[in-house]
């Protein structure tokens, strides 16, 4: 499962109007939302800490990957019990294009959330329970369909609610 808020939520959102689908209407979808990206403000609490950041968007993951493999949160899992949390800050935009490929090339490390540092340009880290304030009211997606956007978002895991079962001789 993935939540977002933010520019992959917009065009999640323009995608879904469109006449025709497919990747190529995908890639044209963020190229002409790129251009004109803006960030959200946004209020994060945890249990370890609270702050607010002004950021292109957020993702809330519990698997790794949005649709045709592009791995957002490298280190998700839907067995570990945690949520990935992946927030792209305000920067310009070509700040927020090689941070966002470098998050999704897997070469951003993961932080504790004591340890967060919101004036960097990419903040990922993982935790069990978020609660976000959505004071721009940035628009939002599930799993890449566009939802209502809502002020407040509280995301968590609910541990052993859904039994996943795996043939591991499928898995070699």
């Amino acid at each position: 499962m993935l939540c977002g808020l933010g520019f992959d939520a917009l065009v999640a959102h323009d995608f879904a109007n469109q006449q025709s689908r497919g990747l190529t209407t995908y890639i044209r979808q963020v190229f002409k939302n790129f251009l004109i990206a803006k960030t959200y403000t946004f209020q994060i609490r945890l249990k370890e800490k609270t702050f607010t950041v002004d950021a292109y968007f957020i993702s809330i993951a519990n698997s790794n990957q949005f649709g045709n493999h592009f791995t957002i949160a490298p280190m998700a899992s839907l067995s570990d019990g945690l949520l990935d949390i992946v927030i792209i800050t305000e920067q310009s935009k070509i700040g927020m294009l090689y941070n966002t490929m470098v998050q999704v090339g897997g070469l951003n490390k993961l932080k504790t959330p004591e340890k967060i540092d919101k004036t960097r340009g990419i903040i990922y880290f993982q935790t069990d329970k978020i609660n976000i304030n959505n004071l721009s009211n940035a628009p939002m997606h599930i799993d890449g369909d566009p939802v209502e956007t809502e002020k407040e978002i509280t995301a968590s895991i609910k541990p052993k609610c859904f039994s996943l079962l795996v043939n591991k001789n499928e898995l070699t």
